[in-house]
């Protein structure tokens, strides 16, 4: 018995091997990728109105190919998130059900989309918003704005990335529930503790003012209730599941 688990555990590692070089090969595919289209990204970005605000110098020489190197990154990351998606799935699925792999199966494109909605939130609302709070309380301190491009696009990214991630707790609560590591009961029970932590994290995100903390917060509250609703509705399936399996043992 110890030789075959052992031998089930090496398995396992050769398999999660496998499906960690599909995704690096993957990802160093989709950097090629990445790197031919940065640059219509890069330019388009640069023509909006929230750009067109300020000035974008580059202050450093590598500036601009800092700026053009981080683009070709995130392009890849995005382009590899459905593929490592899909082999966390395949790792997982052998232990699951029939009907268990389907329904896991379909959290993919769901992820997919919400991590699309995130960003194009934050990018197309937020965004703006802040944008706009900085351009007014310039002016309100008579400062002149020099942005360099790459300070520029950095705070992009990281104003705009954490909402692609922040709009999977929905399919994350739904898939851990549908593993049976949480319930709806307990998202209840620590409903308050979460808030907490949707507060500190719109409170880092967002700049020191009351109406854009408060177009994070709520948005980030609205998640965490629907996804008690998922939990919930999961849940039901799960039970429901496990009381077919037994009467028909």
């Amino acid at each position: 018995m110890m030789s075959e688990k052992k031998m089930s555990v090496l398995e396992h590692i050769a398999e999660l091997r496998k499906r960690l070089i599909i995704v690096v090969v993957f990802f160093f595919v989709a950097m090629i990728t990445g790197f031919f289209i940065a640059k219509p990204i890069i330019v388009f970005l640069q023509q909006t109105d929230e750009a067109k605000q300020f000035a974008l110098n580059a202050f450093r020489p590598a500036d601009p190919l800092i700026v053009y190197m981080q683009f070709t990154f995130i392009i890849a990351l995005i382009l590899t998130f459905p593929v490592l998606l899909y082999q966390l799935w395949a790792f997982i699925s052998p232990g699951l059900y029939e009907k268990e792999r389907r329904v896991t199966l379909s959290y993919i494109p769901l992820s997919v989309a919400l991590f699309l909605l995130g960003i194009s939130f934050s990018y197309f609302i937020l965004f703006p918003f802040v944008i706009d709070f900085m351009g007014r309380l310039s002016n309100d301190l008579n400062i002149q704005q020099m942005i360099g491009i790459n300070e520029y696009f950095r705070f992009l990214l990281q104003l705009t990335l954490p909402f692609g991630l922040l709009f999977q707790l929905p399919v994350v609560i739904m898939f851990l529930t549908r593993l049976g590591i949480i319930n709806p009961a307990f998202l209840v029970k620590v409903r308050k503790y979460a808030y907490f932590v949707l507060l500190v994290i719109a409170a880092i995100i967002t700049p020191p003012e009351i109406l854009s903390h408060l177009m994070v917060t709520i948005p980030l509250f609205i998640l965490y209730e629907i996804s008690i609703i998922v939990s919930r509705f999961a849940y039901k399936k799960a039970q429901s599941s496990q009381i077919k399996e037994s009467d028909q043992k």
